[in-house]
């Protein structure tokens, strides 16, 4: 049985992330050996958009409140990859993956990608370590009994592995920010 095969027979002949069930594709979910474990059934939408960032239409991707739930670790790692891309962090902080899916989720970022996962703060100014930022609400900082308050300056900041996240001292706490709520001084 080919991989085709096997995928349409796994996902029941729909796009495993949108489920559409025309002009599907096999696409192999980077990096891959090319085996079916390795690869998910795309429509053209899902492909292009996943190809072309400039194409990406927030709207279709509302598919991925489902498919993002899906048991096959290719499904989870591209789910994964397109909220990343988008900056959905909420679904993100629902999404369970095992320590080796995560890891394969993070493993590749094609160049035209690696501007998606840059830190940038609200306005999108990109942020180095060093950088000072300010603080644009009050933030409430749990376990350390205080609340960052808004203008606060936060002097060299040290980046995460995470994009959407620094770490700075806040009164003399070192502590871990969002940058959605940060703007570059």
């Amino acid at each position: 049985m080919s991989v085709k095969e096997e995928l349409l027979k796994r996902s029941g002949s729909k796009c495993e992330l949108c489920g559409k069930d025309s002009d599907l594709n096999v696409y192999e979910v980077e990096p891959s050996d090319g085996s079916c474990e390795q690869s998910i059934l795309l429509c053209n939408t899902c492909q292009e958009q996943i190809e072309d960032s400039s194409k990406i239409d927030e709207k279709h991707w509302n598919c991925l409140n489902d498919s993002m739930w899906s048991e096959v670790p290719a499904v989870q790692v591209m789910a994964y990859r397109m909220l990343k891309k988008m900056q959905k962090q909420d679904l993100l902080d629902m999404l369970y993956l095992e320590d080796d899916v995560k890891k394969w989720a993070d493993a590749a970022k094609s160049d035209g990608d690696e501007k998606q996962f840059s830190t940038v703060d609200l306005n999108g100014a990109k942020l180095q370590a060093g950088d000072t930022v300010t603080i644009i609400k009050d933030l409430e900082v749990k376990g350390a009994g205080f609340t960052a308050k808004r203008g606060t300056a936060v002097r060299n900041i040290a980046l995460t592995d995470n994009p959407e996240q620094i770490e700075g001292r806040v009164n003399g706490t070192r502590i871990v920010l969002l940058t959605k709520f940060l703007k570059k001084a």
